[in-house]
C-alpha cells in the first residue's frame, strides 16, 4: 500500500549483517514448487523444506514461490539449504529494498516492485526478490498472490518456448511479467486523469485538489519503484554472470524498453497532474475574480444611488423638492435610470455580459475578417 513514503524495517543498530527483521503481521509463507522439462510438468504444494531438495537435480528447472514471510526459522532454513548468502537473505526478508540485481557467487538477486490494482483507486506494491541459479529460480513475496498466473499457464500449457530453456529464461519471464504489470495501472491512472480535465475547470472543489494530490503521492511511488529497475535490469543485460546466457540477455533487453517506456509515461502523467493542479488553482482565481468583479460592479451601481438616497435623506426644513408633487417618482425616474445607464456603460466596454457583448462582437468579427 501507499501509507507511507518509506517505511523500512530494519534490525536495531550494531546487529551483525543478515540479521533478519520479521514484523508480527507478516503472514505465514506458502511454498509453491514447480518442476519442468520440455517433456513434462509437475506443480505441488511444499509442506516441509526437503521436498525442496530436488532442485537441485540437473535435469529439470525448478521454480520455488514463497509467499510470505511470517517464519523466521523456515526463512533461515530456506537459505541454509541453498546456500544463500546473509546479505542476500537479508535483503529478501528486510523490506523494502531498493530493486536492485547483485551476484552471490553462482546465484543472480533482482528484487524488483510488483504492482496491481486491487480496488478502484488503491493500488498495491510490493516487493518480488528473484534469485536465480543454473537450474533453479527462487522467488520471495511480501503477501499472497501475485501477477504471475500468466506464467504458470505458459508453464503448464507447455506452449511457446519457455519450457524449452532453461532457468535463467524462466527469471526473465517472471521479471518481465511484473515490469508489464505497470501498464494497466498507468492507463488507469492515465483514463482517470483525462477525466479530471474538464472538472478542474468547470468544477473546482477542495475535494478535487486533495484526489489530485492523492494521484501525484501514486505517481511518486510509482516513479521509486520503476526508475531503479531500469538499472536493476540494465545490469542483467550488461553484465557477464554465467547464470544468465546470450540467448537471454536478447530478451532481457525487451524488458529493458518497457522499463524505459514505464518510467517516461509515469514522468509525464506527473507533468499532467501538475498542470491539472495549476489549472484548478487559476480556475479558483477566475472564479474569485469574477465573484469580485461583480461585487465591484453592484458597488459601482449602487454609489449614485446612494448619493441621491442620502442627499433627499436629510431633514432640512427648507430643501425645494420636498414640496414639489412629483419630487418622489422624479427622484425614482432618476435613480432608475442611473442604474441602467451604468449598466449599459458596462455592457459596451465588455466588463458585464447579457450574451454577446458590442466589444466582443467587434473583436471576433476582426478575427473573422483577418
Amino acid at each position: 500500500m501507499f501509507s507511507a513514503i518509506f517505511d523500512k524495517r530494519h534490525p536495531q543498530s550494531g546487529a551483525r549483517p543478515g540479521t533478519l527483521v520479521i514484523p508480527k503481521e507478516a503472514p505465514a509463507p506458502r511454498i509453491h514448487m514447480i518442476r519442468y522439462s520440455a517433456e513434462d510438468m509437475t506443480a505441488t504444494e511444499v509442506n516441509h523444506v526437503e521436498e525442496l531438495k530436488v532442485a537441485f537435480d540437473n535435469q529439470a528447472v525448478t521454480w520455488i514461490d514463497i509467499q510470505g514471510y511470517g517464519d523466521k526459522s523456515l526463512m533461515q532454513s530456506i537459505g541454509d539449504l541453498f546456500e544463500l548468502h546473509p546479505l542476500l537473505l537479508e535483503d529478501v526478508v528486510n523490506i523494502p529494498q531498493r530493486p536492485k540485481t547483485e551476484a552471490y557467487g553462482d546465484q543472480l538477486l533482482t528484487i524488483v516492485r510488483m504492482v496491481r490494482v486491487e480496488r478502484p483507486g488503491e493500488i498495491d506494491m510490493e516487493q518480488v526478490s528473484i534469485v536465480l541459479c543454473k537450474n533453479y529460480v527462487l522467488t520471495f513475496q511480501e503477501r499472497y498472490g501475485d501477477v504471475l498466473d500468466p506464467v504458470r499457464r505458459r508453464i503448464r500449457s507447455g506452449k511457446g518456448v519457455i519450457r524449452q530453456h532453461r532457468a535463467d529464461f524462466l527469471a526473465y519471464t517472471i521479471a518481465d511479467t511484473i515490469i508489464d504489470g505497470y501498464y494497466p495501472v498507468l492507463e488507469q491512472i492515465g483514463e482517470h486523469l483525462i477525466g479530471l480535465e474538464d472538472i478542474v475547470v468547470t468544477d473546482p472543489t477542495p475535494e478535487l485538489l486533495i484526489e489530485l494530490n492523492q494521484i501525484k503521492n501514486r505517481l511518486i511511488n510509482l516513479r521509486r519503484g520503476i526508475w531503479p529497475q531500469r538499472e536493476a535490469v540494465n545490469a542483467m543485460v550488461r553484465g557477464d554472470h554465467p547464470a544468465i546466457c546470450p540467448e537471454v540477455r536478447i530478451y532481457l533487453r525487451d524488458t529493458y524498453d518497457h522499463c524505459v517506456q514505464t518510467s517516461e509515461v509515469t514522468e509525464m502523467y506527473r507533468e499532467m497532474v501538475t498542470g491539472l493542479m495549476n489549472t484548478y488553482l487559476s480556475s479558483i482565481a477566475n472564479r474569485t475574480n469574477e465573484v469580485m468583479k461583480v461585487l465591484t460592479i453592484m458597488a459601482s451601481i449602487f454609489i449614485p444611488l446612494t448619493f441621491l438616497a442620502g442627499i433627499y435623506g436629510m431633514n432640512f426644513e427648507h430643501m425645494p423638492e420636498l414640496h414639489v408633487e412629483w419630487a418622489y417618482p422624479a427622484v425614482w425616474i432618476t435613480m432608475l435610470g442611473t442604474a441602467v445607464g451604468m449598466l449599459t456603460y458596462f455592457w459596451r466596454k465588455g466588463w458585464i455580459s447579457f450574451g454577446t457583448s458590442p466589444k466582443s462582437s467587434r473583436t471576433r468579427r476582426k478575427v473573422e475578417s483577418d
